[in-house]
């Protein structure tokens, strides 16, 4: 196979202006998010010293998604998707604000912090949904898994660079700093989303209320292709997200500097960065449900690993090939939950997308936590690696549509 063949395809930011201008501001909006990410477990951790309320954090985030998120799939297969998004990151610009503002002042407490982090997520809810239905209006079919590796070449650079850029304002400004950082960015990703033209869900928009939320998860149910990919990525999420558990590490066997706090979310985007430059390697396969499949698998694994490292350096190893596990994963299974999602479908089908992907970190890093209180960090980490990899094997076993769903699936199914 030829060099290039095995690198990203920046073909998306080449024949489609809005989508080059979409995920520009994205991807400026999303370092500021990934210093937001930060600051607070740090404040968290500085105020309460306490695994189970770095995790609480994550709940914070997780409840509104859960809560809101299948209602707002069914807003958005109903409304103009650019305007629902647009109003939203209003909103939670808006939190961002104040949390620069309680940052740089009088700062809240642990709980008074958490709150407005789920008022931010509550915002999410509903644009997460919306805006997951932009790729197959701007780009053609065959460009789709393309445009979602670039997507996620943006993700990890925001995990590299903010990560480290917010222990070092941290230190030098405090979290006051990094909020304010987070609060300007804002300011590009509207700029990215006001170049969209009109997304209105087709000619068949979802039924008002509770009936539209019900044919979104009866698609569900009758698809097993989008079906395994969701169940797979939950498996992985809830079972063995590590990020709760970071800070404890970190006073361990890095002495608690910010600083170096930041260095573990910085090695997961390193192996992620690696994964999506050469995502052309894996983004052309024909079998994108087995490739999703087996990059959960080596998450679980090396998660398992990292939780064993006894030498900081050889975790730090560990998180860096599960970076490169999950970017293989999040890519693959992104591709199969819009080659086969029919476009009126979308918004609800991206909506079950968002709680699986957002609010399973999220409860999974209060699993991290609980079970490191409990226990130790060292039972948390193993514990749940293993359980994932026995997760994954008996979703690919039980779902053959998973793991023979092609990339080019019938007209009918797409989008």
């Amino acid at each position: 196979m030829a060099v290039r063949h095995l690198l990203v395809d920046t073909t998306p930011l080449r024949i489609s202006p809005a989508f080059r201008r979409l995920w520009t501001g994205r991807a400026i909006s999303g370092f500021g998010g990934q210093m937001t990410l930060v600051a607070v477990m740090y404040q968290v951790w500085q105020s309460t010293g306490s695994t189970v309320w770095t995790g609480a954090a994550g709940l914070a985030q997780a409840v509104p998604v859960v809560a809101l998120g299948l209602p707002a799939g069914s807003v958005a297969d109903r409304v103009d998707r650019r305007r629902l998004c647009l109003a939203m990151a209003l909103g939670q610009a808006l939190c961002s604000v104040l949390l620069a503002v309680q940052g740089l002042g009088a700062r809240f407490p642990a709980a008074g912090l958490l709150a407005v982090i789920a008022a931010q997520s509550s915002f999410g809810a509903f644009s997460g949904p919306a805006s997951g239905t932009f790729l197959p209006r701007l780009l053609p079919k065959e460009s789709l898994a393309a445009g979602l590796a670039l997507n996620r070449v943006a993700f990890q650079a925001q995990m590299l660079v903010g990560p480290a850029v917010g222990g070092l304002v941290i230190g030098a400004w405090g979290v006051g700093g990094c909020y304010l950082v987070d609060a300007l960015s804002f300011a590009a990703g509207l700029y990215g989303l006001l170049g969209l033209p009109a997304m209105m869900p087709g000619d068949e928009p979802a039924r008002p209320g509770l009936r539209g939320v019900a044919d979104g998860l009866a698609f569900l149910a009758r698809t097993p292709a989008v079906r395994g990919a969701l169940l797979t990525d939950l498996a992985a999420t809830v079972l063995s997200m590590p990020i709760s558990l970071f800070p404890l590490v970190n006073a361990e066997r890095f002495g608690g500097n910010p600083r170096t706090l930041g260095l573990f979310l910085t090695s997961i985007a390193v192996g992620g960065i690696g994964a999506s430059v050469l995502s052309g390697s894996f983004t052309r396969l024909p079998r994108p449900g087995l490739v999703m499949l087996c990059g959960s698998a080596l998450w679980g694994v090396a998660l398992t690993l990292f939780g064993l490292s006894t030498r900081p350096w050889a975790a730090l190893g560990c998180l860096v090939v599960a970076g490169a596990a999950d970017t293989v994963a999040v890519v693959s299974r992104g591709t199969i939950v819009r080659l086969h999602t029919p476009n009126a479908m979308l918004g609800r089908v991206g909506a079950a997308e968002q709680i699986v992907g957002q609010a399973g970190p999220d409860l999974g890093n209060m699993r991290g936590g609980l079970v490191a209180g409990a226990w130790s960090g060292t039972a948390a980490l193993v514990s749940g690696g293993l359980l994932c990899v026995a997760a994954v094997a008996l979703i690919g076993a039980g779902t053959p549509g998973l793991r023979w769903a092609p990339a080019h699936p019938a007209e009918d199914a797409a989008p």
